[in-house]
């Protein structure tokens, strides 16, 4: 996918956090520690540096929910992390995600901290992270 295809499904995914523009998804892209994942209507973007792996981010599209996708790109995620020498993998979820926490609970991700007030809405209002962690 091209970092404008990102960028636009990024925008109908996220609003907390922002959604990225197509010159942060070129970027990160361009940098050799980066990773793009995808299916069709989906991504996943991590990194590895060192024995560690991050998950940066996971769009699906709405209408492409419930199909498997993010479960898929998780698994994929963590199979190419771990191609990459990395030991254990990190993440920050919002709190209120109930849908992505539920994932990657069932993917064996566990909760390692909380990052408070992390999320900043458009409104104005802020919402915590939880930082998990997989070991691969």
């Amino acid at each position: 996918m091209a970092p404008e295809a990102l960028a636009v499904l990024h925008s109908a995914c996220f609003t907390t956090p922002r959604p990225w523009s197509a010159a942060e998804f070129s970027e990160l892209l361009a940098s050799a520690p980066c990773f793009l994942l995808s299916e069709p209507e989906a991504f996943l973007l991590g990194r590895v540096i060192a024995d560690e792996a991050e998950l940066l981010t996971l769009a699906v599209a709405p209408g492409a929910r419930r199909q498997g996708k993010a479960a898929r790109l998780v698994t994929g995620f963590a199979a190419e992390a771990r191609a990459r020498g990395a030991s254990a993998a990190f993440l920050e979820v919002a709190a209120s995600n109930a849908p992505a926490r539920a994932l990657y609970a069932a993917a064996g991700w566990t909760e390692a901290g909380r990052r408070k007030r992390y999320y900043h809405a458009p409104d104005g209002t802020t919402e915590d992270a939880l930082v998990l962690v997989l070991t691969l």
